[in-house]
């Protein structure tokens, strides 16, 4: 088996260059994520599920041109399919649910690009929270500091990522929640264009836009070489997102030219940003500016009291949607004793709507959409820190916390950034470029018009050449 030591120094088309080479097998490979995870998961519960057979099984069908042949990979266990298995959705409601009998189209082709899917990663109950610590699965803890989160809703994908478990971990983010948890984690996390990575069969969108799937990573290049894998419409889509001039690995070559960068230091609610995350801002943009861009300040158009009822309106009908449908399969009524407490406060909001809510929330991201275009007009990008803190304290947003207030009001002043472009449905990005003296990762927000990864991915490959993070591990685990 490869020693963890070298598996961990790679990234995921490292470990497939590896394989291709013949240097390692796909099942050393795969046999040193299974070590990790037994030695590792017990100390920051990052697997929700272990699928070691499936993964094992999955040895005998990689491709070896795949680009990520033999990297081994979790996925986000929300309500993305995968044939056999259960969606637990980090709910007690969903735990026992009837395993898939199909693959999602993304799950098809996360295994088209060679990946050996081994497990699940933990979620908060349906990916409603900035942080991954429910009744159903406990704490998810975070790599660099056990005590603090990893960010929601994809925590345990990145707690894994951050941890040496597997290099890359599918993701999905419907307010930040690839971002949130790669700024919390020191990963990349890009949230891709609204419809460029699908979520069918089952669904053309989810809630009404604002989700999107991809993955968080160590390095720059696997988040775009497996975008390029995934990306596209599948038959039966609503709707597709521009496509794209060239491959998105191709785009990380190219010089990103002088770019008009709008500095973002005050989030649209008007929240206290803390004194670390502006200090990483200042520090960043003194970075983007000796490598020839230009920074000026700049304050986002649009009422933040329309999106951010819009944005509770979609999140919460789409989850209550889901609760009445999965009650319905078991033959009862939605009860507060089959969720968690902050779960049961949405649906209980979403019941209070009339039925013009919906439209008239997708009309406000709309219009918030043609804002931001217009404004992209005079800046490319939008930099801001992807949080308003470093990673906090596990329990204050835990979703079964039983003070609902006390939860809400700890969650507006922790993630106050990132939503906005989920209602837009633009590409937005978390940089690892920031550590506190304390040794806990801030991420930076860059945000680019809609359509435009590539614009994302060029810059952060500067950066990332500029500022390598690659190198910074966690304290020692297990």
């Amino acid at each position: 088996m490869i020693p963890f030591a070298q598996y961990r120094a790679h990234d995921g088309l490292g470990i497939a260059e590896l394989v291709r080479s013949r240097q390692i097998s796909a099942a050393e490979a795969l046999e040193a994520a299974l070590d990790a995870a037994e030695r590792i998961n017990p100390s920051i519960n990052a697997l929700s599920q272990k699928l070691y057979d499936e993964g094992r099984a999955s040895l005998s069908r990689i491709d070896p041109a795949a680009p990520f042949a033999g990297a081994p990979f979790l996925l986000k266990d929300g309500p993305t399919a995968m044939k056999g298995t259960r969606s637990m959705q980090g709910s007690r409601l969903f735990a026992d649910s009837p395993p898939a009998d199909f693959d999602s189209t993304l799950t098809e082709r996360f295994r088209r690009a060679g990946v050996l899917i081994f497990g699940k990663s933990t979620t908060p109950e349906l990916g409603l929270a900035p942080s991954t610590e429910t009744s159903l699965t406990g704490a998810t803890r975070n790599p660099w500091d056990l005590a603090r989160t990893t960010g929601g809703s994809s925590g345990g994908a990145a707690a894994a990522v951050a941890a040496g478990i597997v290099p890359l971990a599918h993701a999905s983010d419907g307010g930040g929640s690839i971002r949130m948890p790669a700024s919390c984690c020191g990963l990349f996390g890009l949230k891709p264009t609204r419809a460029r990575t699908p979520v069918g069969p089952v669904a053309g969108e989810g809630w009404g836009g604002l989700t999107a799937h991809h993955v968080v990573s160590r390095s720059v290049r696997d988040s775009a070489a497996m975008l390029d894998a995934t990306a596209g419409p599948a038959p039966g889509d609503p709707y597709q997102a521009p496509r794209p001039e060239r491959p998105y690995l191709a785009e990380l070559e190219r010089e990103p030219g002088r770019l008009r960068i709008a500095l973002q230091r005050r989030p649209m609610s008007g929240v206290a940003v803390d004194a670390e995350c502006l200090h990483a801002l200042d520090k960043t943009a003194e970075l983007l500016e000796s490598l020839g861009h230009h920074v000026a300040e700049a304050t986002l158009p649009g009422s933040w009291e329309e999106l951010a009822n819009a944005l509770w309106v979609l999140a919460t009908s789409n989850s209550s949607l889901a609760v009445r449908r999965r009650s319905a399969e078991l033959g009862r009524e939605p009860t507060p004793e089959l969720v968690d407490s902050t779960t049961w406060s949405a649906i209980a909001f979403a019941r209070t709507l009339d039925i013009e809510a919906y439209p008239a929330a997708i009309q406000a991201i709309h219009r918030q959409g043609r804002l931001m275009a217009q404004f992209h007009d005079r800046y490319d990008v939008i930099l801001s820190p992807t949080l308003a803190k470093p990673p906090i304290e596990l329990g204050p947003m835990r979703t079964d916390h039983p003070d609902v207030a006390d939860y809400t009001a700890t969650v507006l002043a922790f993630m106050p950034f990132t939503q906005v472009f989920n209602m837009t449905g633009q590409p937005s990005m978390s940089v690892p470029l920031h550590w506190t003296e304390d040794g806990l990762p801030v991420g930076m927000l860059f945000s680019a018009p809609f359509g435009d990864e590539a614009t994302l991915f060029r810059l952060a490959a500067q950066l990332e050449t500029a500022k390598p993070w690659l190198h910074k591990t966690p304290p020692d685990l297990p």
